[in-house]
């Protein structure tokens, strides 16, 4: 034992070194859960009042709405596209280096989740609305009027870069954001022991006092509403799927207006009992029974459709996606005026809802994640969902563009020569085409859409009220109500604010809100790779790196062939260590326990014991310090200390 301390420094914290910690998870720590009411009354203010100016002044907003979505794409859509290739290469850099092997929990922590169980829930994220929506619409746009300067329409040719274009907006890129920030929030909640905030990521850039400060709530406000609009604009699109879906099953024929506002009622109130009621399990369980009927739904188009032409256009699509990577990530606003105009409307647009949803989804792949390495985290959350949207696009695009090219009913042009589809038509019109499933898909597809919308509600909300509650993993069902109805109600304005053309209205909103999250998007990189360049696992391979050099390079040069390796005491500065200042406070403060106060409290890290006592499995103080006169037991209610059980 003498021989540990003889290396100790009196100022680690805990008698602790930091290559010695083990890390430190969420529910290990101590601290006081409560509303922020700045967050809540500034993200809530600006919101409510979009709100209400979009519902009373529509014609005013939409002109405003259309010169900033102007401004941005042309002056920022180059920040869209540098973040989202900048994101890709990063993380992929980041799974094959060595702080890949970092785990997203303690050194000794299992992964909470079943590999098995962890890939479903990946398939849950990566899949939804989009899916019967964008699903067989996008490719058939490209094939009919492809991107500038690429094919002619309608070839075969055309064909095969439509599919790589989708997937180029779905794959990926999409994920690699998603992965940076799930990876991020996971790795400062389960091996820092911080709350599961965005804010909490920057604590090495902004420092403690200003990342739990103004700075901090800058960004968690920023993230809020990123994730309104990019939430809403979901929201919208099932809600003009599911009107287009009421059309064909009742033979209402056009509904209007006055069905989207049902219908968004309708989700508002699914919404308010599934937070209200404690029926968010039920619905999440349904959610997951959708989405094995989502993947029923592509299986029984490819077996009903085109099979052996899906069979031969799936794994070519693919290949025309990874051969094409380089040619699409180049596209700019340099390539032309009519590139600019697809970039704006889609790449882009693309770009930004990805990043508006990177809070939401982030946090919930976060939350499935504890206890895997960086490396493994990275490469599933990239790959796994975008084979498996590569599939399912790949099944009802591809059928879509065959019909086309067949001469099916309903895909026929109007009076300009273009295709007469919208885009919540064409899977209707591929059903409608295939007998089989013409009869109760339609119908089955509005329930989907519904539980899909109700279930994103939900879970956004819950998010968002985590962010306006410190992090709280189990925010009150009052905030959670409310950023569901406020979510509800921007995607009310966004669909008016379109008209004719809603989905127009849709992309202009989430492309304006988005940009100045891209900044903070692009800043995670910078803290997560300051935080990861001090972890104790980290330390260790730097330490491990340069005493085998020297100890080869010494054993070697006096014993030739003929020496083995010790661990002895060296002078100072030539040992191991020799590259490292280890009490530098970069290296050293985010370990210090501290109790919900902020104050240092000491604590064990081999027996896990802290110094006054405090049990974190009962969030209350052992009976022998209760002895000697401390207060027992913290005060309880909404400002107590919290160890929670996650809410996924």
């Amino acid at each position: 034992m003498l021989r540990t301390l003889d290396y100790r420094r009196p100022n680690y914290p805990h008698d602790t070194h930091p290559a010695l910690v083990p890390g430190i998870g969420i529910d290990e720590q101590r601290r006081w859960y409560s509303v922020d009411k700045l967050v809540l009354i500034i993200a809530g203010a600006l919101t409510v009042a979009f709100v209400i100016w979009g519902l009373t002044a529509p014609a005013q907003v939409a002109s405003v709405a259309d010169a900033a979505f102007t401004w941005v794409t042309y002056n920022v859509s180059w920040l869209f596209n540098i973040t989202a290739a900048i994101i890709l290469v990063v993380m992929l850099i980041l799974a094959f280096s060595s702080y890949g092997r970092i785990p997203l929990g303690k050194d000794d922590e299992e992964p909470e989740f079943s590999t098995f169980a962890w890939i479903s829930m990946l398939f849950a994220a990566g899949l939804g609305i989009g899916v019967l929506f964008f699903g067989p619409s996008e490719p058939l746009d490209y094939y009919t009027d492809p991107p500038p300067m690429t094919n002619e329409a309608e070839t075969t040719e055309a064909l095969h870069y439509s599919l790589g274009q989708t997937f180029y907006h779905w794959g990926f890129h999409a994920w690699a954001i998603y992965a940076l920030v799930g990876g991020a929030v996971a790795y400062a909640a389960y091996r820092r022991g911080r709350v599961l905030l965005m804010s909490s990521i920057f604590e090495t850039l902004f420092g403690k006092r200003r990342t739990e400060g103004f700075a901090g709530q800058i960004v968690d406000i920023f993230a809020i509403v990123a994730t309104l609009f990019g939430t809403a604009a979901t929201v919208g699109i099932a809600t003009m799927q599911v009107q287009q879906g009421v059309t064909i099953v009742t033979g209402w024929g056009e509904t209007g207006n006055t069905a989207l506002i049902v219908i968004i009622a309708v989700l508002a109130v699914g919404f308010i009992l599934s937070a209200v009621s404690g029926v968010a399990r039920g619905i999440r369980y349904l959610s997951n029974i959708n989405i094995v009927l989502t993947l029923g739904v592509v299986a029984l188009v490819f077996i009903a459709g085109p099979t052996l032409f899906l069979a031969n256009l799936l794994p070519s699509g693919l290949m025309s996606y990874l051969g094409n990577l380089p040619d699409m990530m180049s596209r700019s606003a340099s390539w032309g005026e009519e590139t600019q105009e697809f970039q704006s409307w889609w790449t882009v647009y693309y770009w930004a809802w990805w990043i508006s949803w990177s809070p939401f989804v982030g946090i919930f792949i976060a939350r499935i994640s504890r206890g895997r390495t960086i490396r493994q985290f990275v490469l599933g959350v990239i790959t796994i969902p975008t084979l498996l949207l590569v599939i399912s696009y790949g099944v009802l695009g591809g059928t879509a563009m065959w019909m086309r090219s067949e001469g099916y009913p309903g895909f026929e042009d109007d009076a300009d020569g273009n295709l007469a589809l919208a885009p919540p038509e064409v899977f209707y019109t591929v059903v409608e085409n295939l007998p089989a499933l013409a009869a109760w898909v339609p119908l089955l597809s509005i329930a989907v859409l519904l539980v899909f919308a109700i279930t994103a509600l939900d879970s956004a909300s819950t998010v968002m009220g985590m962010l306006s509650s410190k992090g709280s993993q189990n925010p009150r069902s009052i905030i959670v109500v409310f950023w569901g109805l406020v979510m509800t109600g921007i995607a009310l304005v966004m669909l008016l604010l379109g008209d004719e053309s809603a989905l127009e209205g849709l992309q202009q909103l989430v492309i304006i809100t988005a940009a100045p999250f891209a900044v903070i998007i692009l800043l995670i990189i910078v803290a997560w790779f300051s935080e990861l360049r001090t972890d104790p696992r980290a330390i260790r391979l730097r330490y491990a790196d340069r005493a085998m050099r020297n100890a080869v390079i010494d054993g070697v040069d006096r014993y030739g062939d003929n020496f083995a390796l010790e661990v002895v005491p060296s002078e100072p500065g030539q040992g191991a260590g020799a590259v490292i200042d280890s009490a530098d406070s970069a290296y050293t403060d985010w370990y210090q326990r501290t109790n919900a106060d902020g104050e240092p409290v000491d604590y064990n890290y081999r027996t896990g014991e802290w110094g006054d006592g405090w049990d974190p499995a009962t969030g209350e103080f052992k009976a022998i310090i209760a002895e000697q006169d401390s207060d027992p037991k913290e005060p309880e209610g909404e400002g107590a200390p919290d160890a929670e059980t996650p809410r996924s």
